[in-house]
Order: structure tokens, then C-alpha cells, then sequence
């Protein structure tokens, strides 16, 4: 057989599964002849193993196979999150329609008879790998376009309430590692939900929000204002197009397993964000984490799972910009940098650390209107990357 055609022009990493040693050996040829890397196997199991070391960009799977045949090693393929999207392509003796369409109820995307012809391999490896490039572009690109639209969002709540951006970088936290252990699919809609979560919040007082947050008693109007931010939330971003499901997984925040028909992507979604709210808002009561995840170890209102997969978090700080701003300009959920002392007879009377809440920021202006105090002072204002 020649393998004559030339180099592909496009880049890939191929793993070969058949327990054939001679037509691995060519198909290995075949492929290394156009330029690609190549790694071969002679089982599944090994292959599978393999691929989630490291991930190729095509599967060609022989369908006869001891141990396991390459329907069962496509379908467990198709179960691991990571490796869902990989295409796989069948290359067998079984050329009968039945065999085909088992192939593709299995989740391949293509399928070659043998004996087979080299340029009819070149050209279905070639065709599904350009496909694979283009779809893996498109998504970074959209990835990259959602993430300025939200960025805008993120900007409006750096501006209104630090307290916001501190209390939502602790619920992506915690979110995205969730996703990393449970190996979810669709993290990056979960994980910008998280960010999200609480952009509803910037349309009541930070006085307020802390409130709610803190556990602390509301008059029923305020209980209403606060219970009406992940729909207010959802408003805003189901306007960015593509977000639709993001926006709803917002909405579902207080209430995940209120609708029994929900898309199961989108109750997982849901359930994840409210699990995460609670047990931040735990925290921000000045519960411990391991306290906090103890009392939500109830399987009735929480996936077990998820709560397994949290057993080991360990919280991770809030990034801060450091700035040096007139007193005036103190918000909600900053933190001081310095103690603050009387210019006089320098009394403490604000030591370094504090974070500021409503009730300090006045105390710290009336200070400053009659105890004569640095106009200006250094603080730290958590930062939430988009």
C-alpha cells in the first residue's frame, strides 16, 4: 500500500485502539505519514486509561475486541465528562447497517469498513479533526465573549458594593471546586452563575444585604426585597445572549428542586449555586467551614455527592487591589490597611484589618468631622476576576 497524499495540514493527537498488531502497526503509518501523533493500543482498558492522563483529539476504536469491544469502550468515553466531546471514529470488519448504527448509538461519529482504503482513513481522520479545531475555536471565542459581557456586570457590582464582590468570590470558590472534583460538565455556566449569583443584590442598601446575609431579622418588606434578587439577577443576564441557561440557573438559586421537570443540566446547576450560597452564608455568620458543610449533611435539601466532594475544601482568600481614598469614599465591605489614630494625641481608634459595614463608615465620619483624623486612608477592595 502506498502511503503517499502528503502531510496533513492540520495538527492532532490520535489514539489508535485494535487488537490486531498488523493493522495497528498501519494504521500508526498511516497517520504518523500525515503528520499526526500518534499513540497506539491493543485495549480498550489500557486506552481508556490513557486518554484521561491525556486527552487525544480523535479515537479510532476497532469494534471486535477482547476484554472490552469498542461500543462499550466508546460509551464509557462518552461518560467521563472530560472526554465527551472527543470524536470517535469506528473502523471494523462488521459493515452491516446494524453494526453501524450500534456504532452510532454508542456515540461515534463516523464509521469505516475494513478491509479499508488508506486515503479513505486520511480523509475521515482529516474531516473530523477539522471539525474538533473549528468547534473547540468557536467555543473559546464565545467563552471570551461572554466573559466581556459579564465583566461589565461584574464592573457595575465592583462599583456599588465590595461587600458583593467579597461574598461572590467566596460562592465561585467553592462552586468551581465542586466542578473540578465531580468532573461536571458545562463548569464554565455553573462557575459564571456563581459569579453572578448575587448581581440582583446592587438594587437594595449594602446596610440591608448585610442583614439578610447575617441571618439577622427583616421586616417583611425587607424579607421580600431580598428573596426578589435572583429574579431581578436572571433579568439582567438573560439580556446577554447565549446566557439564557445561566440566567435561569440564578433564578433557581433559593429554590433548585422546585420544578420536577427542569433540564437535569440546569437542576444541577441550581442545586450546586444553592448549596454553595448556604454555606457561605454560614460562614459570613462566623461559622467555621467544616461547622457550616455539618449542617447542611442532609440529603433531603442536598446532593450527597456534592457535600462528599467538599470534605476536603480548604477556602481560598479574595484577591484586593490596595488604594489610598478619601474617607468619603469608604464603602461597605472594604478593608482597612492601617490603624487610624487621633492626629493629636494619637489614640487608636481604628485598628488595621477591620472590615467596614455601614455602622463604621459613619462612625469613622463622625470621627473624622470631631476628633481630626488623616483625610485620606489605605484600603483593601476585593477584586472578583471575571
Amino acid at each position: 500500500m502506498s502511503l503517499s497524499g502528503g502531510r496533513s495540514g492540520i495538527q492532532g493527537k490520535v489514539m489508535v485502539v485494535d487488537d490486531t498488531p498488523a493493522n495497528l502497526h498501519l494504521l500508526e503509518e498511516i497517520l504518523e505519514a500525515q503528520g499526526y501523533e500518534v499513540r497506539s493500543f491493543a485495549r480498550g482498558r489500557l486506552a481508556l486509561r490513557s486518554a484521561q492522563l491525556e486527552a487525544p483529539d480523535l479515537f479510532l476504536l476497532d469494534v471486535n475486541m477482547p476484554e472490552l469491544d469498542g461500543y462499550e469502550v466508546c460509551r464509557q468515553l462518552k461518560a467521563i465528562p472530560r472526554l465527551c466531546d472527543i470524536p470517535v471514529i469506528f473502523i471494523s470488519a462488521l459493515d452491516a447497517t446494524e453494526d453501524k448504527v450500534k456504532g452510532f448509538a454508542a456515540g461515534g461519529a463516523d464509521y469505516i469498513a475494513k478491509p479499508f482504503q488508506i486515503e479513505e482513513v486520511q480523509a475521515r481522520v482529516e474531516t473530523h479533526l477539522k471539525l474538533r479545531h473549528a468547534l473547540q475555536a468557536e467555543r473559546d471565542l464565545l467563552e471570551r465573549t461572554l466573559s466581556g459581557a459579564s465583566t461589565i456586570l461584574l464592573q457595575f457590582v465592583h462599583i456599588t458594593s465590595p461587600t458583593l464582590v467579597l461574598r461572590s468570590h467566596c460562592i465561585r470558590h467553592i462552586v468551581h471546586w465542586v466542578t473540578r472534583k465531580l468532573e461536571l460538565a458545562q463548569s464554565w455556566q455553573y462557575e459564571l452563575a456563581a459569579t453572578l449569583s448575587l448581581v440582583g443584590c446592587v438594587a437594595m442598601s449594602n446596610e440591608l444585604f448585610e442583614r439578610a446575609y447575617g441571618g439577622q431579622r427583616l421586616t417583611d418588606e425587607e424579607e421580600q426585597i431580598f428573596r426578589a434578587h435572583p429574579e431581578a439577577g436572571a433579568r439582567l443576564v438573560s439580556n446577554i445572549p447565549r446566557l439564557e441557561s445561566v440566567a435561569e440557573i440564578i433564578r433557581l438559586q433559593q429554590t433548585p428542586r422546585a420544578n420536577p421537570c427542569l433540564a437535569e443540566e440546569l437542576r444541577t446547576g441550581a442545586e450546586l449555586l444553592h448549596l454553595a450560597i448556604e454555606l457561605d452564608q454560614r460562614i459570613y455568620r462566623d461559622l467555621s467551614f467544616h461547622a457550616a458543610l455539618a449542617q447542611l449533611r442532609d440529603p433531603r435539601f442536598y446532593r450527597v455527592d456534592m457535600l462528599d466532594a467538599l470534605s476536603d475544601y480548604a477556602p481560598a482568600a479574595a484577591p484586593f487591589d490596595l488604594r489610598q481614598i478619601a474617607i468619603r469614599e469608604v464603602m461597605s465591605g472594604m478593608i482597612l490597611d492601617e490603624d487610624i489614630k487621633t492626629t493629636g494625641s494619637r489614640i487608636l481608634l481604628f485598628r488595621s484589618g477591620m472590615v467596614f459595614t455601614d455602622l463604621w463608615i459613619q462612625r469613622l465620619r463622625n470621627f473624622a468631622r470631631t476628633h481630626g483624623i488623616q483625610e485620606h486612608i489605605r484600603v483593601r477592595v476585593p477584586r472578583l476576576d471575571p
